[in-house]
């Protein structure tokens, strides 16, 4: 019988002794099947943390939504917004892409530092990007009064 220990999260597994050699079918079936077991119920405490997450989640994305109709947004600047955009956006592709593909086996998922890695890298990635363009449209605004006056320097001069 497979059980998990609460305290170290960890499964033991109870071997039954069996009547006939260890070495026969009837123990390799057995052993087969309390591996099975064990692997069922490390399946299924996954998936009821992951429904305990989505169920956060889902009261999280109402709350929001919520806000959002009266128009009291919970951020404060328009960095923390692009923030917050940037990570429900990849919160709603990693989502979708669990539903399309359930049967994915986790050694091609990330694991959590690397995750937290790629997460890191796109976020700076788009406060850069935010920041270029800011820099970009400062340009462009002194390039313009730059010209302006150039401009009235030379209807000066032409006077």
């Amino acid at each position: 019988m497979a059980c998990r220990c609460p305290a170290a999260g960890s499964y033991t597994v109870v071997i039954i002794p069996l009547k006939t050699s260890l070495y026969s079918l009837d123990a390799l079936r057995f052993y087969l099947w309390i591996k099975r077991l064990k692997d069922l119920e490390q399946e299924k405490d996954a998936l009821w943390c992951g429904l305990e997450i989505l169920d956060k989640a889902r009261l999280w994305y109402l709350q929001r939504l919520e806000e959002n109709r009266h128009g009291a947004p919970s951020w404060t600047s328009e960095t923390d917004s692009c923030l917050l955009r940037s990570r429900i956006q990849r919160a709603n592709g990693s989502l979708g892409s669990v539903m399309n593909e359930p049967n994915v086996t986790s050694s091609s998922t990330p694991s959590l530092p690397e995750a937290v890695a790629d997460s890191d890298l796109r976020w700076r990635n788009t406060v850069l990007t935010k920041e270029v363009s800011d820099m970009n449209r400062q340009i462009s605004l002194l390039q313009m009064e730059k010209d302006a006056l150039l401009e009235q320097l030379d209807d000066q001069r032409a006077h």
